[in-house]
């Protein structure tokens, strides 16, 4: 049987209860034997027994099958020196044998598969049944006449099946136990390893997407007037430059993200700690007509200051990928009544073309997302004629 792993440590700081324990009646049951020679012989099968009890997380098949062995073997050898015992327990058990073999049965069924865990409670059960006809029978004297107390066959099944059901239950109730704190920790895990995906994928689409749809917009825009205007096409190279760089360093702090150096989200290449100057440098970036409407009077959390330039960067890029005969997009940033809000509404006329590079459709679901993780409200729609209004509020947390 493979090991737990359990580093000795570990199993220091989780065992020394039970060591304690069995060390307290180990010593009690030394001073109470009042016979030398019964206590030197019986001794060393008890210490064995004890030891194997408090090391069985880290073995425990093996465990269990050492201390059957162990109890046989001591069983033997006080038949074979006719060494009477001290006064049993059960089966002719000391207490503190019958101590250890419990906390080893309950920590083999808490611990090891089904069916070692059975095959381990088995071997137990019968070596120690098997001892109370191996050892010799304890002897005590009663009014002077020396009498010898020997086995009797339903005291000890009724004892003897009460003690393996306590430590079977018990085994079997950190068992469960376990079960249930495993699948918390399974699914705390699942749950922000989805989060993190999530954060990616909104990263992923709101930022990288934006720098790549503005490249392709600008380059169609160059070939359409390249062999009417050269001048006016080579005027766009630089824009298309930057937004390629802007992409490549948004995919590097994504990659660096993966890689687990930062937390997704935490940050990025195109925001600084000025929210009024990033939504300026997005707005100007799209090249669309905008006119801009920034009013916060209320101190803006950090986070929401990311979430409040995703929205607007998003927005806009819907707004060049879907719309046409775009005159005008208003954008508006402020904050009331202890909340931001964020309105992009274009008036884009004619009929809807289709996005350059197909549409996945995650665009709103992200902003959605992004604003319900703040617990704010969004909406996006057709404007009454023409157009398309995106609209979001987020409490800010006081």
């Amino acid at each position: 049987m493979e090991s737990t792993d359990l580093s000795w440590r570990a199993m220091t700081r989780r065992q020394w209860p039970l060591a304690c324990a069995l060390l307290f009646l180990l010593a009690l049951e030394v001073v109470s034997t009042a016979d030398g020679t019964t206590r030197f012989w019986q001794l060393p099968g008890t210490v064995v027994v004890c030891a194997l009890a408090v090391l069985t997380p880290r073995r425990p098949f093996d465990a269990a099958l050492a201390a059957a062995a162990a109890v046989l073997v001591s069983s033997v050898l006080l038949r074979l020196l006719d060494v009477p015992g001290s006064p049993p327990l059960v089966s002719n058990l000391l207490v503190t044998e019958v101590a250890a073999l419990m906390a080893l049965i309950a920590i083999l069924v808490r611990e090891a598969p089904r069916w070692r865990a059975a095959i381990g409670v088995a071997a137990v059960v019968a070596v120690t049944t098997a001892t109370a006809w191996i050892r010799p029978s304890y002897t005590y004297q009663y009014d002077g006449e020396v009498r010898t107390y020997g086995p009797q066959l339903w005291p000890s099944v009724i004892g003897g099946g009460v003690l393996l059901i306590i430590s079977v239950g018990t085994g079997l109730y950190f068992r469960s136990r376990d079960g249930e704190r495993r699948q918390s920790v399974e699914a705390e895990v699942l749950a922000a390893q989805h989060s993190e995906r999530m954060a990616l994928a909104r990263e992923l689409h709101d930022v990288v997407a934006h720098y790549v749809t503005s490249i392709v917009v600008h380059s169609q825009a160059a070939e359409a007037v390249l062999e009417v205007n050269p001048d006016a096409a080579r005027e766009v190279l630089p824009v298309i430059t930057s937004s390629g760089t802007e992409a490549l360093a948004a995919m590097r702090k994504l990659v660096s993200t993966l890689r687990g150096s930062e937390p997704a989200g935490s940050g990025s290449v195109d925001s600084t700690s000025n929210l009024a100057a990033d939504v300026r440098a997005v707005t100007e970036q799209s090249g669309l007509p905008i006119h801009l409407e920034f009013d916060l009077a209320d101190k803006v959390p950090p986070e929401f200051e990311r979430s409040v330039l995703r929205l607007v960067q998003e927005s806009l890029t819907n707004s060049r990928k879907h719309a046409t005969d775009v005159t005008r997009v208003e954008v508006v940033v402020a904050t009331k009544d202890d909340a931001v809000h964020i309105r992009v509404a274009d008036n884009g006329r004619g009929t809807r073309q289709a996005p350059v590079g197909g549409s996945g459709g995650y665009g709103l679901v992200g902003m959605r997302e992004r604003v319900e993780l703040l617990g704010g409200t969004f909406t996006a729609g057709a404007r009454p004629g023409d157009g398309w209004e995106v609209r979001a509020r987020i409490p800010i947390a006081h």
